[in-house]
Formats: structure tokens, C-alpha cells, sequence
């Protein structure tokens, strides 16, 4: 007589709004740091190279750098706790110029249902998907320098945060334009990630000059 194969049930864990808001802004640290490095923006010796989501992902080691994206991560994730952050955006800028020559846009939606809980069901298959559709966008940073024109002058770097109306600002932040990019553009859409709290959207749009222009 043929035994049966004993089948148990997917192993189910949980995620909450604070466990998501600690997936999407560690996301975006290393997101930020791969965007500066591939982009030249700072110099190759001020990144050091650490293993995360399965890729080996360049961090800043420049503790000024460190530093100041570190106060942006806490107070974002102040933000995202209470589901008032929008957009996070990274501007590429000409330092001689100061014009805006790429700008890196992240949307966030917020599942207000699934927020609402106080967890939702989580499973191995989700995690592991989540951190594929990661894997993803991190790759496409990472190849950015096939597709994106070349940046050939020093640039400078802000990070924009787009906020509801009402949010509580520290007198450290102030409001700032949204630093579009004039003249001639181009989009790329990025790959999205979602941890069933929350769901991010990327593009890239970059400064388009006509041939001769």
C-alpha cells in the first residue's frame, strides 16, 4: 500500500505597519547609496561594499555622508509611521549650475486597510518575492550607467521628501521646490516592490539634450 506524502501548510508570520516602514526606509538607504556611487556623484573611496537582499550593494563609509542620510532615514521613518510620506525623491544637480539633471522619484502608497491592523499575514513566499522585486530595482540602479547619459561634470545630491499638508516639520527641514528638471527630459520607469503595507513605484527621468543642441 502506498504511504502518502505528509503535506503541511505554508509557515505564516506576520507584518506589521512598524515592520514595513523598516523594510520600504532600509530599502531606501541602500537605494540612495547606490544611486550616489553609480552615479558618480561621490567618489568611488567614499563607498565600501556590503552583501544585502542576495546582491553586494555599495555603502557610504564617509561618516559625514553617513551621517547626514542617517538623520533623513530616522525622521522619513517618523514619517512613515504615521503613513504621511508621499514621495521620496533623489535630485542629481550640476554644481556648477545648480540645474537638475536627473531625478530619481520613489511613490509610496500606503494599503490603508492593511495599515489599519494591527498585522497582517506575512508568508515565506511573500518574503521571498518581496525581496526578488528589491533585488530588482537595486539591479536596475545598478545598470543605470548602460542606459542613463553620462555624467561628466561634478554634481550634488538632495533628497526630497513629499509629505501631507499638515505633517509636523523640524525647524532643521525646510520646504524646498520640487527641482523638475528644465528643459528636454526622458523618463525610465523603475520596478516597484510592495510588503503588502506598503507599495513603492520608482522612475528615473534625466536631462535629454538633442544631438547638436
Amino acid at each position: 500500500m502506498a504511504s502518502a506524502a505528509a503535506v503541511t501548510p505554508e509557515k505564516t508570520g506576520m507584518i506589521t505597519l512598524r515592520g514595513s516602514t523598516d523594510t520600504v526606509v532600509e530599502f531606501f538607504g541602500y537605494a540612495i547609496y547606490s544611486i550616489l556611487y553609480q552615479r558618480g556623484v561621490y567618489p568611488p573611496e567614499y563607498f565600501t561594499p556590503v552583501s544585502k537582499y542576495g546582491l553586494t550593494i555599495l555603502v557610504a563609509k564617509d561618516e559625514g555622508l553617513k551621517e547626514y542620510l542617517g538623520e533623513v532615514l530616522r525622521q522619513l521613518k517618523n514619517w512613515m509611521i504615521s503613513s504621511q510620506v508621499k514621495k521620496v525623491v533623489v535630485v542629481v544637480a550640476s554644481q556648477l549650475t545648480e540645474q537638475t539633471l536627473e531625478r530619481w522619484a520613489f511613490d509610496v502608497q500606503v494599503n490603508e486597510k492593511a495599515s489599519a491592523a494591527i498585522a497582517v499575514p506575512q508568508t515565506q513566499a511573500d518574503r521571498v518575492r518581496e525581496q526578488k522585486e528589491i533585488q530588482a530595482i537595486i539591479r536596475q540602479i545598478t545598470a543605470s550607467v548602460t542606459f542613463l547619459p553620462l555624467l561628466d561634470e561634478p554634481c550634488s545630491f538632495d533628497l526630497l521628501i513629499y509629505t501631507d499638508k499638515d505633517t509636523e516639520v523640524p525647524r532643521s527641514w525646510a520646504e524646498s521646490d520640487p527641482k523638475y528638471i528644465v528643459g528636454g527630459s526622458e523618463e525610465v520607469k523603475l520596478r516597484s516592490f510592495t510588503t503588502k503595507i506598503h507599495r513603492v513605484d520608482g522612475a528615473v527621468a534625466y536631462r535629454y539634450m538633442e544631438a547638436g543642441a
